[in-house]
């Protein structure tokens, strides 16, 4: 028997951290991939895994999730986290430039494949409502599974990656309208009554709420946990935001991935947006894991083997049925062949809503029960499936699309400058972008005080809330593609971070910083800044040319003067001490 210390939940948690920190990293270094490393633990440690043998060997139940279905509470908060990220990334702009794909190729993609997967069942179970629940259930694919694939691949916002998330964001809105639906079969109801619309309502009052309530109230709650200077509270706000937003939706019969992914929309319209995904990363990260930890649990070995042909006959039935849908509806809304491909392959596989939806009409006696397993079984081994399909997507949209590559690349490249960044938005900050602005210089800042920054958004200004010695966050704001970094904050020891922060990770980068004097000069130049100006020095400089200039010195001969002292200056400061002189 199990120790009393170690039974559900510490054992099961044991279990997932194990898998995070020993299985997935020897996965991903054997180049596997994290998600199959999550898929392989969860098929091992499930009840129908090691939990199968547990009869003939006992001590294998200390190797055994004893709850997965607390396991699935769990895992739907990683799906909310994915899309709350994802909706970061986008806005209401963006998104009602993608309403066509939205609402226009998710609903034919999905009707079409719902009438298709369910005319191929009718030969199965001979039951047109029957059919048509399970063929709804089947047409949707998994976010979870198709997205941080696409990501992984840098296609998520290539014209694939953009028709399957507008997809998979009409497949989350349309999961309320099929369990309603479901509830007018279970009582043999004909039509649309009062009671759909009864079932719709709530679902459609806690959209709105949250959308008016989130672009009221999220900016000055932000603003107000901002002010307090304190990275613990900073991250309960965030929390707050991605974990309220799902359960309002969830309670209203909506996917909490839905309510998470509009609260990262609003979000992404204010200054506290990167700052609040590098928070939330990795909550978002683990969570995503126990997600496919959960998948792989529910793997039903037993049914695999006892119905392999069903099983089979029913996976590549699947797969090659929705891939053609795809194709067809994706060529039809104007995407190339390639990309239609690649978006066709991406969302071939079953989804983790399939589950939800056959759940409630086994309930509601709609499916028959002799079905249901190796259709769970089928849905799980073609959302197994969905990662390598989204790697046979790319590879097959690279070669239908060569011709165009080849003719892209005869053409010249559009020039790509990124942003001068500026960390730390203070007088002296201010007055370099001043400057950069009269130069027509782009640039971007950031900075830990919510005032400044909200002050200088009032003024239309570029910038964001966050600290600046994070390298995540630099990154999210362009600091690979930066001509420059511009280092003006006060406080030596921050500046002191941010240079060898982005050093480290950035060698060729240009990185100007202020310092307090010579000898602070001294150290940033040893931290890697190429160039470390000290305010005692430089007021110093200034005070010596308007001396000489009111003296009437020549103007020529006074500049040279002075570019001679600075030259001479930072040459002494930045030389390497005798001990570290070049052998």
């Amino acid at each position: 028997m199990v120790d009393p210390a170690l039974s559900p939940p510490f054992k099961d948690l044991l279990l997932f951290l194990a898998t995070a920190g020993v299985v997935v990293p020897l996965f991903t270094r054997l180049r596997v991939g994290a998600t199959l490393g999550f898929l392989t633990a969860g098929v091992a440690l499930g009840p129908f895994g090691l939990g199968a043998l547990t009869d003939e060997a006992p001590w294998l139940e200390a190797l055994t999730i004893a709850r997965p279905e607390e396991f699935e509470q769990l895992a739907e908060l990683g799906v909310a986290f994915l899309l709350f990220s994802i909706g970061l990334e986008l806005s209401w702009e963006r998104l009602r430039l993608m309403r066509r794909l939205v609402f226009g190729l998710g609903t034919v993609q999905l009707a079409v494949a719902t009438l298709a997967l369910g005319a191929g069942l009718l030969l199965v179970v001979r039951d047109p409502e029957a059919a048509f629940v399970t063929g709804a259930a089947l047409a949707l694919s998994s976010t979870a599974m198709a997205v941080p694939a696409l990501s992984r691949r840098h296609r998520l916002h290539a014209p694939a990656g953009r028709a399957a998330f507008a997809v998979l964001l009409f497949q989350d809105l349309a999961v309320a309208p099929l369990l309603a639906a479901i509830g007018l079969f279970a009582t043999r109801q004909a039509g649309v009554g009062l009671e759909t619309l009864y079932a719709l309502a709530p679902a459609a009052l806690i959209l709105a709420v949250l959308i008016l309530g989130g672009r009221l109230l999220l900016r000055p709650l932000m603003k107000l946990v901002a002010r307090a200077k304190s990275q613990e509270l900073f991250m309960a706000a965030a929390l707050l935001v991605v974990i309220g937003s799902g359960v309002a939706t969830s309670l209203a019969g909506l996917s909490m991935a839905l309510g998470a992914f509009v609260a990262g929309v609003l979000l992404a319209e204010t200054e506290y947006r990167h700052e609040v995904e590098v928070t939330i990363e990795p909550f978002a990260g683990l969570l995503l894991g126990l997600f496919f930890l959960s998948v792989g649990v529910r793997l039903d070995l037993p049914a695999l083997w006892q119905s392999t042909s069903l099983v089979a006959g029913l996976t590549l039935g699947l797969l090659a049925l929705k891939a053609m849908v795809n194709l067809v509806a994706c060529r039809l809304f104007g995407l190339s062949p390639g990309a239609s491909l690649e978006a066709a392959l991406a969302l071939a596989g079953g989804g983790e809503f399939a589950f939800v939806i056959l759940g409630h009409a086994s309930g509601a006696e709609i499916v028959p029960a002799a079905l249901m397993r190796p259709l769970l079984v089928a849905v799980t081994l073609s959302m197994f499936a969905t990662p390598g399909l989204v790697a046979l997507g790319g590879y097959l949209e690279r070669r239908v699309s060569a011709g165009d590559l080849r003719r892209d690349a005869a053409a010249p490249p559009a020039e790509r400058r990124g942003r001068v960044i500026i960390v730390g938005m203070g007088r002296v900050g201010r007055l370099v972008a001043d400057i950069l602005d009269e130069r027509g210089v782009a640039w971007t800042a950031v900075d830990r005080d919510p005032r400044a920054v909200s002050a200088e958004r009032r003024r239309g200004r570029f910038i964001h809330f966050g600290d600046g010695s994070r390298i995540e966050l630099l990154d999210r704001i362009g600091l690979a593609e930066a001509p420059a970094l511009v280092v003006t904050m006060d406080a030596p020891d921050g500046v002191e971070a941010v240079v060898g922060t982005a050093r480290h990770h950035h060698p060729d980068l240009v990185i100007v910083a202020r310092a307090r004097d010579d000898r602070h000069a001294a150290r940033l130049y040893r931290l890697g800044a190429t160039s470390a100006v000290p305010e005692a020095f430089e007021a110093s400089l200034q005070l010596s040319e308007a001396l000489l200039l009111d003296l009437g010195e020549p103007s020529a001969a006074v500049g040279e003067l002075i570019r001679n002292r600075r030259r001479a200056f930072r040459d002494s400061i930045s030389a390497p001490p005798p001990g570290e002189a070049r052998r």
